[in-house]
């Protein structure tokens, strides 16, 4: 039987890879980050929404600042919670109230504060006022007869008078009486003066004094 003879068959060398001539492009170099854009400014839309953006209540109504007296709504200056189509259709178009926006809420207490200030001033104007109307006291003349009553009678405006010619700026309406004085006498006379001020004066009511005749 003949013999076939096995050699070993050694593999193949891989064939070296040939270098392309073409260089590979370098790759981008550090980024560089854009400077960054001055804001200082800028008006920012989305702010300037917020900013005046109406405030809602939670249970629907709208919240409106009231620029006059409404009745039974509120007073101006106040901050009311009203219906939405109330505010629409009537209070805003009228210039009744103005839209509840932040911007406009501070612009409310500045005037709130403003106004808060000038009551004070003017409180203090009046305490100083009621003091030196009870270190005062004014005298009327009126015609009566020898047993005091009066042909006619004293009234608050006749007060008011004898107090203006004294200086004091008071006003009939600030004259307390429960009625006019038909008599001679002295009298103590309460007035108001605004803002819970109160003093008293003292009112003298003497004859009108008539010349002697001449021999």
């Amino acid at each position: 039987m003949a013999h076939t003879k096995m050699t070993d068959k050694k593999p193949a060398k891989a064939k070296p890879k040939v270098k392309s001539g073409v260089k590979k492009k370098a790759g981008p170099g550090p980024k560089t980050e854009a400077p960054a854009v001055a804001t200082t400014g800028v008006r920012q839309p989305g702010v300037e929404r917020r900013r005046n953006h109406p405030m809602r209540a939670k249970d629907g109504y709208m919240q409106v600042i009231l620029t006059q007296n409404v009745p039974h709504a509120g007073k101006t200056g106040e901050l009311v919670k009203v219906r939405p189509g109330f505010a629409r259709n009537y209070l805003l178009p009228q210039g009744l109230a103005t839209f509840a926006t932040p911007h406009n809420l501070r612009i409310v207490d500045k005037h709130r504060e403003r106004q808060r200030q000038l009551e004070e001033a003017k409180r203090a104007d009046l305490v100083n006022l009621a003091a030196q109307i009870a270190q005062r006291s004014i005298t009327i003349e009126a015609n009566a007869n020898a047993e005091g009553h009066l042909y006619g009678s004293v009234n608050a405006d006749q007060i008011a008078a004898a107090l203006r010619a004294d200086n004091l700026p008071i006003e009939e309406a600030m004259v307390r009486i429960e009625g006019p004085l038909k008599e001679l006498g002295l009298y103590t006379i309460n007035l108001n003066l605004g803002q819970d001020v109160t003093s008293e004066v003292k009112l003298w009511v003497v004859p009108t004094h008539t010349p002697e005749p001449t021999a």
